[in-house]
């Protein structure tokens, strides 16, 4: 387990859209969506994913609410929930990852591409591109958080859910998770 006295959460889901089944097929993962929250309520919580909950065409730098847009829709959508220590300085230096991403929200792009690199092993980055895993990996490495020992163009929703430093909290349907929850 990392040292710190602060946390983050990572949260995977599952939203078993048509683009979520097909990396499925190819993934054999559970879970195929990455998201950084900075609470356990999952109250603030960013990624790279649908602009627009209906259109899965149009992606880029997103807030997600686990009450709202896209996960409103899909009722049925699973996750895992899990906790990551780190400093106040590494959280400090998220948050202001996070800002930065957030500040030049309309020039991001999600990278489909980005997708195909993680299928051939070769990262494809590319300015203002990310696909989720990429985006959160990104993030924390801006952090001074490095977790794994490949690029973050690399980095795979399973991955975090693998990695040792992070704490499951909880592993069920979105909708029905509340933090004490993961506390109990």
């Amino acid at each position: 387990m990392r040292p710190g006295n602060k946390q983050v959460y990572i949260l995977l889901t599952n939203t078993g859209t048509l683009f979520t089944r097909a990396l499925g097929l190819c993934t054999g993962a559970p879970y195929n969506h990455s998201s950084l929250a900075f609470d356990s309520d999952l109250s603030e919580v960013y990624s790279f994913g649908r602009l627009k909950p209906r259109n899965p065409f149009i992606g880029g730098f997103v807030r997600e609410d686990r009450r709202k847009g896209l996960y409103a829709l899909k009722q049925e959508t699973t996750c895992a929930v899990f906790e990551l220590n780190v400093s106040e300085e590494e959280l400090a230096r998220l948050r202001q990852a996070v800002s930065d991403f957030d500040a030049e929200r309309e020039k991001y792009k999600y990278s489909l591409l980005g997708l195909v690199g993680v299928a051939v092993h070769r990262p494809i980055n590319r300015p203002y591109a990310y696909f989720c895993s990429q985006f959160v990996a990104t993030a924390l490495e801006r952090a001074g958080v490095y977790l794994f020992d490949k690029p973050a163009g690399l980095v795979t929703p399973e991955d975090f859910q693998k990695h040792p430093d992070l704490t499951l909290l909880y592993e069920a349907k979105l909708r029905e998770y509340h933090s004490q929850t993961a506390h109990a």
